[in-house]
């Protein structure tokens, strides 16, 4: 590290948590230009709809539109818009986050806080003695405005599903709380000769009849590929924009700055939202690096979202299955509280993302974005499906589990493996979720799954080949692992299936070591009993 490398750092300002575009201007932080993007979404349609993933610049860009539509045009000096907008008009702005209205727990707490939301509009343009609804509030407040400035009104929602998220499955007090969204929104249909644009914006797609039945020209541009790049960082601008950041992290980790490149990449890029969507990285996760000087697991430690685990729980997902899924486009870009499995949440959420496209099909593949997701994710499902602390396994088990397959000693891996399977059955959570699952065997699967995935190894179970299914594959930087699981067999029947089915063919041209490994499991000791290896 040079003497100079912490003042180089020093000299860029990172926004983390900060979400107000004058504000990152006027302090000057690091801004990654998307003002052309602005300006045509601006332009595109007059009712708007974009979901993205949390921590995405979702609320940054609700705030850019604000400023472009208050024609603060001193704010977008040397931005790629000031080229493209000339006029630069002044309209009154009606923003709302209603992530402020997240966890309010009945309907008439919801309105409440609502009203309390749309109080500084009032004050600004005033407010009638019979509007004692959120949805009549609102529409004085479009009247009003467009009445005193003569010019007509934006209107920006942020978060709009926040007060929905967490009641999914509480069938009565989600129809209470929907019948509430329903009446907020009616005025932007009814005052749409007065609307100048609306946007609106959140995690999740709820459909449209159910909260925006009154606006039948509202434009879904999620998928759309004019907007992919919108939100997060492309490759390209992480190359131009941040080259220097990408540069200084290296020095400071001792790397190249092509090396560094690559472990960015591969923690926090990965990301389409259309089926020909450049490579997006996380924004939030990457910044945060830049600033920490180092490469961490920042997304999940922003939050975990209890909704998705809670989705998960409810439809019994099977979470072995939920890499490289071959799905058409209605079975995840769907409205949430008509999903049927917990595909649309997993994707809209950014937990699932867009991998491939076949246009014969029609057909898109999808699959965990990264490194930092997969990480995060098995950390924070380990206990739901195990009962088990994904810390306590990190620090009983995985660093001697990984030592061993690193050393290629597979033998020693399935010991340590064996010995804490063993101290499991003591612990309450496991063996009730034990008989949570069908089989045995499907739960050592689940577990093994866990385990592999958390230590960052790319897993995947019940994998098809010409000669049937495979029970768990494990790909290392030089090795390719092939499981065979059996509860009502033997070790040396496992190992022989591998061979007879040829499960272990489709790797042999990969130029690593192939590893077969029958495992026989114990359902009364809750164990593995034996295993047999061969390569």
């Amino acid at each position: 590290m040079s003497p100079n490398s912490n003042d180089m750092m020093a000299e860029r300002r990172y926004p983390i948590g900060i979400q107000t575009f004058s504000e990152i201007i006027r302090e000057g932080y690091l801004y990654v230009d998307k003002t052309d993007l602005v300006w045509q979404l601006a332009h595109y349609a007059k009712f708007i709809f974009m979901s993205r993933p949390r921590r995405f610049g979702k609320s940054l860009l609700t705030s850019t539109l604000e400023s472009y539509f208050q024609g603060k045009k001193d704010l977008f000096e040397g931005l790629k818009i000031v080229e493209m907008e000339k006029d630069w008009e002044q309209y009154p702005v009606v923003r709302l986050d209603l992530s402020l209205a997240k966890g309010q727990g009945s309907a008439e707490d919801l309105k409440a806080t609502l009203m309390w939301l749309l109080r500084p509009f009032t004050e600004l343009y005033g407010k009638c003695e019979d509007e004692f609804s959120p949805g009549k509030v609102l529409n004085g407040i479009m009247q009003r405005a467009y009445e005193q400035t003569g010019k007509q009104v934006v209107v920006i929602v942020d978060e709009y599903d926040a007060p929905l998220l967490e009641v999914l499955h509480e069938e009565d007090t989600l129809a209470d709380k929907r019948m509430v969204m329903q009446e907020f929104y009616q005025p932007l249909k009814a005052n749409e000769r007065i609307v100048k644009f609306c946007f609106i914006t959140g995690i999740t797609k709820f459909s449209q009849l159910s909260i925006f039945s009154t606006i039948n020209n509202l434009t879904n541009v999620t998928m759309d590929s004019m907007f992919a790049n919108i939100c997060g960082i492309t490759e390209n601008e992480l190359a131009t924009v941040l080259k220097e950041d990408v540069e200084r992290l290296a020095q400071l980790n001792g790397t190249t700055a092509d090396v560094m490149h690559e472990q960015l990449k591969q923690k926090y890029d990965g990301y389409h939202f259309t089926k020909d969507s450049t490579d997006i990285y996380n924004p939030f996760s990457l910044l945060k690096a830049f600033q920490q000087r180092e490469l961490n697991n920042y997304w999940f430690e922003s939050g975990t979202p209890t909704f998705l685990i809670n989705q998960l729980r409810f439809f019994k997902t099977d979470i072995t299955s939920l890499d490289s899924l071959e799905v058409f486009s209605s079975d995840f870009d769907q409205p949430t509280e008509n999903m049927k499995d917990a595909l649309p949440l997993l994707y809209q959420s950014g937990y699932l993302t867009i991998k491939d496209y076949d246009r014969d099909s029609q057909l898109y593949t999808l699959a965990i974005p990264n490194q930092e997701v997969r990480v995060g994710y098995i950390d924070g499902l380990l206990p739901v499906y195990t009962g088990l602390a994904a810390r306590d396994v990190k620090a009983c088990f995985a660093l001697k589990f990984w030592r061993a397959l690193k050393q290629h000693d597979a033998n020693l891996a399935m010991k340590e493996m064996q010995a804490y399977l063993a101290s499991i059955p003591y612990v309450e959570g496991f063996k009730q979720k034990l008989h949570e699952v069908a089989t045995a065997e499907g739960f050592y699967e689940y577990t093994m799954y866990l385990i592999f995935s958390m230590l960052n190894f790319y897993v995947r179970t019940q994998v098809k080949c010409a000669g049937g299914r495979t029970d768990m594959v494990v790909w290392m930087p030089d090795a390719v692992y092939v499981f065979e699981l059996k509860v009502n067999g033997t070790a040396k029947e496992a190992l022989e299936q591998i061979d007879e089915k040829g499960y272990a063919i489709p790797y042999q041209t990969e130029n690593k070591r192939v590893v077969k490994v029958g495992v026989k499991f114990n359902a009364d000791t809750r164990t593995i009993e034996d295993w047999q290896i061969s390569e």
